[in-house]
């Protein structure tokens, strides 16, 4: 199982901002944050997750391409709502929400492209 994932971003400040209302929806957001003087990086970090675990971090670096992030989604409405935050925060649209049958019956999920071409995705298994 996976503890946590890092992935580098473009622009820390922009981005921090992005998943901060594009993971609102699905309650993830931002529970702890290292400065560039705490940790002598080159970038403040920024944890995102919850009940005050971090499980998805962010810093500024070299992005990587063809990168692809799902989280999961409590109910298919949690996805509808991710879709438009994260729309509305500045995502490029790769995939409306909806059922994805061929991954199996219950797969209700929405895709976008992030500010740092990243594809991301909310997921609910449960059924209708």
């Amino acid at each position: 199982m996976i503890d946590h994932l890092g992935i580098s971003v473009r622009n820390h400040a922009a981005s921090k901002a992005f998943y901060s209302q594009a993971l609102a929806p699905l309650n993830i957001g931002v529970v702890f944050e290292v400065s560039m003087r705490e940790s002598g990086a080159r970038s403040d970090y920024t944890g995102f997750g919850n009940n005050n675990k971090p499980f998805f971090w962010i810093g500024e670096g070299q992005v990587a391409s063809g990168m692809h992030v799902c989280f999961t989604a409590e109910s298919r409405a949690q996805v509808d709502a991710f879709y438009a935050a994260a729309i509305g925060a500045g995502a490029r649209d790769n995939g409306k929400p909806g059922l994805r049958a061929h991954y199996h019956p219950s797969y209700y999920g929405a895709f976008v492209i992030d500010l740092n071409d990243v594809n991301l995705e909310a997921v609910c298994h449960k059924p209708g």
